[in-house]
C-alpha cells in the first residue's frame, strides 16, 4: 500500500525540473576512488532525459562553490531516481567532495538535463560502445535504457581501464548482458589485479581488436567517450579501417556540449580515394602513382620493389622503412616505436600516402 501511494504521489507530482533541488538518496562504490551517487526529486516529480545527457551539479566546498557536469549514468526508463558516477582524478575538488561529504538526505542543486550525445530517436540500429575510464557512463546511461526496452537491443559494448578493479559498473553490465544475449561485453585492461586471475583483454585497443570484437563494425553506430587522447586514438582506428565517420558520435567528459553548434571541430586527417597521390622510391629511382588510400606497401608491390613484410596489419615491423619527404597517415598496432616514428620511419603495411612522398627503398 505503502509502494502504491508512493508511485501515485510520484506520477501526480509531474516532470522534475532544476527548480527543484534534488536529495540524494544513496551512494554505491564502484571502484578506486568511483562511486554513484543517485538522487530523487523531493517533491516525488519523475525525471525525463535522454540517455547519454548529462547535469551540472552544484557544489558547496569550502572556499566556494564549485559547478561540475557530470554524464547521466542512470537510464530514462526508470524515471523514479536519477544518478550520475563520478571518479576523483588527481587534483580533483568538486568530485572529492562529493566522495567525502555527499550523504543520503542531503539536497544539492542541478542545471540541465542537457547535451547532444544521445541516441537516435525510432531507429533500430546496431551499436559500438566505446569507452575509457569514466567514459563509460554515458554507454551504461544507454545500454540500460535499450536493455529495458527490450526491443532487438544489439550492442558490442567495449570498456577499456587501467586494471579490472578499475571496471566501472562491471557486475550490472554482466548482470544486464547473461539475459540479452545480442549484448556482448569487451573489457580491455592495461594491467592485472595482483592475485587475482584476468582472462580478458590486455593491453591497448588497437585495430586488430576492433576486428575481432565487432567484425561488423562497418555496419554499427560508434559512440565512444573517454579522454581526448583516447577519443583520437580510435577515430584514427576508425579511419584506417575504412569506417564511415558519419556514424560517429563522441562526447568528452573534460567538455560536453549542449547544442550542434558547440561540437568541436575533429580535423581529422581522413585518406581520399579520389585524391591522387604519389611514391617516390629514392634507391630505386622509380616513382608510382596511386590514390591516398592505397598503402606504401601494395605501391610497392604494384611497382616491383620489394619491402620485406610479415603480418600487413602493423604489428611485427618487418616493413619499417625511412621515409625521407611527405606526409602519410599511419594507424598501427605497435609495431614501431614513438622514436622511429620522430626520426621518419613508418610502417608501410599501414602507412598511406598524402600527396606525394618519397621513401628509402
Amino acid at each position: 500500500m505503502g509502494l502504491h501511494a508512493d508511485l501515485t504521489a510520484s506520477a501526480d507530482a509531474g516532470i522534475w525540473t532544476d527548480a527543484e533541488p534534488l536529495m540524494c538518496c544513496a551512494v554505491v562504490p564502484e571502484a578506486p576512488n568511483v562511486a554513484t551517487f543517485s538522487f530523487v526529486s523531493p517533491s516525488g516529480a519523475q525525471f525525463r532525459y535522454e540517455p547519454g545527457q548529462f547535469l551540472t551539479l552544484e557544489l558547496p566546498v569550502p572556499g566556494g562553490t564549485v559547478w561540475k557536469t557530470y554524464t547521466i549514468s542512470s537510464s530514462p526508463s526508470r524515471p523514479l531516481t536519477l544518478s550520475v558516477t563520478v571518479k576523483a582524478q588527481p587534483g580533483s575538488v568538486g568530485t572529492r567532495w562529493m566522495l567525502d561529504h555527499l550523504k543520503p538526505g542531503m539536497r544539492i542543486k542541478a542545471t540541465g538535463p542537457a547535451g547532444i550525445f544521445t541516441l537516435p530517436r525510432r531507429e533500430k540500429k546496431k551499436y559500438l560502445f566505446i569507452s575509457a575510464g569514466s567514459g563509460i557512463t554515458p554507454s551504461l546511461s544507454m545500454t540500460t535504457y535499450l536493455y529495458d526496452r527490450g526491443t532487438d537491443i544489439d550492442v558490442v559494448f567495449v570498456n577499456c581501464a587501467r586494471r579490472p578493479q578499475d571496471i566501472i559498473a562491471r557486475q550490472r553490465l554482466e548482470q544486464m548482458a547473461s539475459r540479452v544475449p545480442s549484448l556482448k561485453l569487451f573489457f580491455i585492461v592495461e594491467e592485472d589485479d595482483p592475485y587475482r586471475v584476468w582472462t580478458g583483454l590486455r593491453g591497448q585497443l588497437n585495430q586488430l581488436m576492433i576486428g575481432l570484437i565487432a567484425g561488423d563494425y562497418l555496419e554499427r553506430e560508434v559512440y565512444c567517450c573517454g579522454p581526448e587522447p583516447f577519443m583520437d586514438a580510435v577515430r584514427e582506428m576508425l579511419i584506417a579501417l575504412g569506417y564511415d565517420m558519419e556514424g560517429y558520435h563522441q562526447e568528452s567528459f573534460a567538455a560536453p556540449v549542449k547544442t550542434e553548434a558547440q561540437l568541436p571541430d575533429l580535423d581529422d586527417l581522413v585518406p581520399d580515394e579520389s585524391a591522387a597521390a604519389s611514391v617516390g622510391f629514392a634507391r630505386s629511382g622509380v616513382t608510382a602513382e596511386c590514390s591516398e588510400t592505397d598503402t606504401v606497401l601494395a605501391v610497392a608491390r604494384g611497382a616491383g620493389i620489394v619491402i620485406p613484410s610479415g603480418c600487413t596489419f602493423g604489428v611485427c615491423g618487418t616493413c619499417k622503412v625511412k621515409k625521407t619527404a611527405g606526409e602519410v597517415h599511419m594507424v598501427h598496432n605497435g609495431g614501431i616505436s614513438d622514436d622511429d616514428v620522430e626520426d621518419g620511419y613508418i610502417l608501410a603495411c599501414c602507412s598511406k600516402p598524402i600527396g606525394a612522398i618519397e621513401i628509402d627503398a
